[in-house]
């Protein structure tokens, strides 16, 4: 059974390999991307399967409409990738408040308006599956890329509370979390903060051995589909090597803190006093500290 896709950020990189792959196995997609005209050779070789949306994720009611008009074209939403994105390079001292508003607007705030969007629709369907593309960057943190992971780390908590949210209707969630590809997230889409000569030693060391091995992204595509094509697809799953002895070693450096402090960890709590005998309402017959005790609860 054919698919019908919502795939932003369609012009280049990973979402125009997921788009090739989904049209190319004969699915249905409405690209999106903030030049349409980036899109005029989808349309020529692929015709009425693929439908051209200009977006910008950052205009929220833009993408509600074109949620929408996805739908009401297609008639359904199948899989929704949430693949529009950007770079951003400096230390923390030296990113603005600017520049991290603007980065957390598209990689988190874009990606949340879409699933918003997106969400009636697979409801009242009873099924979906809604992919984020996160990265390795959202698992592991590096020097230079602080703004990039709050804006990763961020969409990594709110995919995973998602996903317990909307299991019960019928909706898969995916984290697709890559390591380091040939697509253009470091290049004419990135932003780079001004240089601050202090860092200037690690700039260096940071880049002492040249570029970094980077992976063609050409597979992507072909993966993507056996993910959507699952029937218990995974909650987090990496693309290519690198990331998987990355992540294994910072799991395993923080499981030992944690364990090398449990100790301090235990001291840190206190168990509450028991409480004196509650009185009882003579109105309702509860308790009056219920109240009370909610909210010491939830805090």
């Amino acid at each position: 059974m054919t698919k019908v896709w919502f795939v932003t950020g369609s012009s280049r990189g990973f979402g125009r390999r997921f788009v090739e792959a989904a049209l190319g196995r004969g699915d249905a997609v409405a690209a999106t991307a903030r030049d349409v005209d980036s899109l005029t050779d989808l349309t020529r070789t692929y015709g009425d399967a693929v439908l051209p949306l200009a977006l910008d994720v950052t205009d929220r009611s833009a993408v509600f409409a074109a949620v929408q008009r996805a739908h009401d074209h297609f008639g359904r939403l199948d899989v929704v990738v949430n693949n529009a994105g950007y770079g951003l390079f400096g230390t923390v001292e030296e990113i603005t408040e600017e520049q991290v508003r603007a980065q957390l607007e598209t990689n988190l705030f874009g990606t949340l308006s879409v699933t918003q969007a997106a969400l009636p629709h697979l409801r009242a369907q009873g099924s979906g599956h809604i992919v984020q593309i996160s990265s390795v960057s959202g698992v592991v943190a590096f020097p230079m890329l602080g703004g990039y992971h709050a804006s990763k780390w961020a969409l990594e908590g709110l995919s995973d509370a998602l996903a317990q949210e909307i299991a019960a209707f019928g909706i898969k969630v995916t984290l697709v979390e890559p390591g380091g590809y040939a697509t253009d997230w470091a290049g004419s889409s990135a932003v780079f903060a001004a240089p601050l000569p202090a860092y200037d030693g690690l700039r260096a060391g940071m880049f002492s051995g040249g570029a970094p091995e980077v992976a063609d992204p050409a597979a992507a595509g072909a993966a993507l589909l056996k993910i959507v094509d699952a029937e218990e697809p995974p909650l987090r799953v990496v693309f290519g090597r690198q990331p998987g002895g990355l992540v294994a070693h910072v799991y395993g450096e923080r499981l030992k803190t944690w364990s090398d402090w449990a100790e301090l960890s235990a001291e840190a709590e206190q168990p509450l006093a028991a409480p004196d005998p509650a009185p009882v309402s003579a109105d309702s017959g509860a308790p009056a500290s219920v109240a009370r005790e909610a909210v010491a609860t939830a805090g």
